[in-house]
């Protein structure tokens, strides 16, 4: 069985005699020859376990036996010295008579390492027989295609054309290429020399011979219509992966095998017109498969041959059975890719009632079907969803119970139900109107048993159940009764708006029941109170006017128990205020009403809800109530804290303010100046000094410190604004521009001085409080040691211990401010 590539070259090599493969006809006046003998790596392949250069060994030696002695022979090998050289030709035999011995010595002792330099070898032994001066014959042996020259046809037809007769057999030694044997055809048709194929020594021998002695030529067949095919093994579907791994074609027809274990997938042929089978075998798998196929005109005939998938091998192993619902273990042994699963499915169906990623562990944690019954354990491969292994297991019943308490139940209650079962994750007791899914209350039998459970609001027949919580299988039913309760509100036919009043109750009881005062016909309520708060409970009363309906709600689902009506009245609101204000200005403000807990008077713009400024009614009657800082017409409101609802409104109108500022139109940076200014000066007002498109201040002080307030100016020249600041957001009533100039400051000083003594700086600047004299590293923002300027004139700073580049600065106090620099060097 051949699976292998082999590559023979014998360009004389083995194509041995390749000259002498002319005809009898040429025997009369024979050319010199040269063998060209494949000397390249490739000759160490084997055919039926024997390397080819030892077949070519033992058929060259048998050819030499017979060919004539008094014929001018000589050999050329290549790629015998060096790896990967395509230069690697050498004629080791000139072309003479009785050189038979010699060639079979060089022959027995070339081991093969190189390229295959197939079309330069022929060219190379072509020069050595002095082919364009003589009659000249090549043979060429060649088991694979040309690794060096890119066109073999070329180099053919330019040795035709400058030879006087030059000739080159080729034999194609176990060659299955379809580009490797087109180029060994052309090479020899190129040059009027013969083309043949062999498969092993036999084969190889008999062609040698063909070429070495001369016969009569068979006349020239009739030319036979080729049916191109191509065979293709793939895996799975027709549109799969070709299949991994070598595959190996035979061919059989009508009359008999075309070809045995070919190599090659796809593999591409010729054949004759006919009906053939084509059997694909697959060496990784050891299996083979056939197709029937018709080649027929043109063609090309495509035949597709379809392998199995070959799944990972895989295993589960569980308990032979199990409780329904519980959760077991699973061991697995398979090729745990990122989706695969553990799934626990029913026989004989596809798909799963439960399953585990194997990435989760091993064992994985799987949950049984929630159904008695026959399953199966598998293990599935995540992509395809294939089961690759299985094992069988049996789902048991369990047992559950739910009993009703020995005490009627009555509706609003709660009941305490005692229960047995499994208890797995998220079970629950349910109380559930019978033939009904869903429940009316539960708890999780977590919590315990017995479980409680809140009656529902309507007396009659019900049903407990004990309910797993994987597909809500109910696994245990008991009916209960719940019977009627007295349940009743009472409170005042009336109440005034806003008012918080006593609501008496009987009833249930339960902690997060409530009483309400709602909208009659509507369902949510205005206010409530919890029945834990007492009996009677405090109710405040809605602050609408209006027609009200006091009820008892059951928490558990939002039923209304019992329900009493109640009138809400209205109750007598105001308030006075002067008809006009000041912006900013604080009025005085007389109001009429209930002054509920943070109820308040505010002061708002006439169709907004929100307010500009409150102040709660609790700090007195009359209040004070700072008016906008923006002129308008306001409103004056009384309003409740319960949903802000307004009670009574007046209008006031709010005046602008008139304010000023007086001050220099220059200053210098740093300096402080005084600013007159003619305002309301309400608290926390203040003087400011800005950048003109800023909002905010670069210095501020409190008009309560004084007229006219003392401002610092920016420690940065340039063009800013003095403005007059209301606290109450921050509104700016007053401006005025002010252009701050550099201020001149100098240090003087000794060019250097020894390090870690002291040095004098003299200095002139505006000396503002804090300013200082520093020695600091050119391009840091700190200093090294300083001295305040207010320390005298000049002053002594100690210098760095380290020597190197320093300057000296004058630095204004405010932002650190460098107002004077000069170098110095530290020795």
């Amino acid at each position: 069985m051949h699976r292998s590539v082999v590559r023979f070259a014998c360009v004389s090599t083995l194509g041995l005699m390749a000259a002498a493969a002319q005809a009898q006809a040429q025997a009369q006046d024979r050319a010199n020859t040269i063998l060209v003998l494949d000397g390249s790596g490739s000759m160490w392949g084997q055919i039926e376990g024997v390397n080819k250069i030892v077949i070519a060994r033992d058929v060259v030696g048998t050819i030499l036996d017979d060919f004539p002695t008094d014929e001018n022979l000589g050999l050329t090998v290549y790629g015998h010295r060096t790896r990967g050289d395509c230069a690697d030709i050498e004629t080791v035999v000139a072309p003479g008579t009785g050189t038979a011995g010699a060639i079979r010595d060089v022959v027995n002792g070339i081991n093969p390492r190189g390229k295959t330099p197939m079309t330069d070898a022929v060219i190379a032994a072509a020069e050595a027989l002095r082919y364009t001066e003589e009659a000249a014959t090549v043979i060429l042996v060649s088991d694979g295609i040309e690794t060096c020259n890119p066109d073999p046809c070329a180099a053919a037809r330019a040795l035709e054309q400058a030879g006087i007769d030059f000739t080159a057999h080729v034999v194609g030694f176990d060659v299955t290429d379809p580009e490797a044997l087109a180029q060994m055809q052309c090479l020899a048709e190129e040059t009027g020399g013969t083309f043949t194929t062999a498969a092993n020594a036999d084969e190889l021998t008999r062609a040698l011979r063909t070429v070495t002695v001369a016969a009569p030529p068979d006349p020239e067949p009739e030319p036979v219509a080729l049916v191109p095919i191509r065979l293709v093994a793939v895996t799975g579907t027709e549109d799969g992966p070709p299949v991994d791994g070598p595959v190996l074609w035979s061919l059989s027809g009508n009359d008999g095998a075309v070809f045995t274990d070919r190599d090659g997938n796809p593999l591409e042929d010729s054949v004759d017109e006919g009906a053939y089978t084509a059997t694909a075998y697959d060496v990784t798998t050891e299996t083979e498969a056939s197709a029937q196929f018709v080649a027929i005109g043109e063609g090309p005939a495509e035949v597709v041959i379809v392998f199995p998938e070959i799944l990972p091998q895989a295993r589960v192993i569980g308990p032979a059975s199990a409780p329904l619902g519980a959760t077991i273990q699973v061991g697995w042994d398979g090729p745990a890719e990122r989706n695969d699963y553990i799934a626990v499915s029913v026989p004989g169906e596809n798909g799963y009632v439960n399953f585990a990623y194997t990435r989760d562990g091993n064992p994985v944690e799987l949950q049984m079907p929630p159904a008695a019954g026959d399953y199966e354990l598998r293990y599935v491969l995540g992509d395809g969803r294939d089961v690759v292994a299985s094992a069988p297991i049996e789902v048991t019943p369990v047992a559950a119970s739910v009993s009703a308490p020995d005490d009627a139940a009555t509706i609003g209650t709660e009941a305490r139900i005692a229960w047995t079962g499994p208890d797995y994750r998220s079970d629950y007791i349910a109380i559930s109107e019978p033939g009904e899914n869903g429940y009316l209350d539960f708890a999780y039998t977590r919590d315990g048993s017995p479980a409680t459970l809140d009656m529902p609001a309507e007396p009659g027949t019900y049903e407990l159940r004990y309910v797993m919580n994987q597909d809500r299988t109910v696994l245990a039913t008991a009916p209960i009764e719940v019977r009627p309760l007295a349940v009743a509100v009472d409170g005042p036919a009336e109440a005034e708006r806003g008012a918080t009043i006593p609501v008496g109750w009987q009833g249930p009881g339960n902690d997060n029941d409530y009483i309400a005062v709602s909208i009659p016909g509507e369902s949510d309520y205005v206010n409530f109170a919890y029945l834990r708060d007492g009996n009677p409970v405090q109710l405040e009363m809605p602050a609408e006017p209006g027609d009200y309906e006091l009820r008892y709600v059951l928490n558990a689902d939002r039923s209304i128990l019992a329900s009493a009506p109640i009138t809400v009245t209205d109750i007598a609101l105001s308030v006075s205020a002067p008809a006009e204000a000041i912006a900013g200005a604080e009025v005085e403000v007389s109001w009429v009403g209930p002054d509920y807990p943070s109820d308040y008077i505010a002061v708002a713009e006439p169709g907004d809800r929100s307010y500009v400024n409150f102040t709660y009614t609790r700090e007195g009657n009359p209040l004070p109530l700072q008016m906008p800082v923006s002129p308008g017409s306001y409103e004056i409101r009384y309003v409740f804290k319960q949903d802000r609802e307004i009670g009574a409104t007046t209008t006031i109108t709010v005046a602008p303010l008139k304010v000023t500022l007086d001050a220099p139109a220059i200053g210098v940076a740093g300096a402080t100046i005084p600013v007159d200014w003619d305002g309301p000066d309400y608290a926390s007002d203040y003087i400011a000094v800005s950048d003109p498109s800023d909002d905010r201040y670069v210095n501020f002080t409190y008009t309560r410190d004084g007229n006219p307030a003392q401002l610092e100016l920016p420690p940065t020249p340039g063009t800013y604004e003095l403005r007059y600041v209301l606290n109450q957001d921050r509104e700016v009533v007053a401006r005025r521009e002010i252009t701050v100039t550099a201020v001149p400051a100098e240090v003087t000083h000794a060019a250097s001085a020894p390090a870690g003594t002291e040095l004098q700086v003299g200095w002139s600047g505006p000396d503002y409080p804090s300013d200082y004299i520093t020695v600091s590293r050119p391009g840091d923002d700190g200093y090294e040691t300083f001295e305040y300027t207010r320390s005298g004139n000049p002053v002594m700073l100690e210098l760095p211990e380290a020597p190197g580049d320093y300057e000296i600065r004058y630095v204004m106090n405010q932002d650190r401010t460098v107002i004077a620099t000069s170098p110095f060097t530290v020795e």
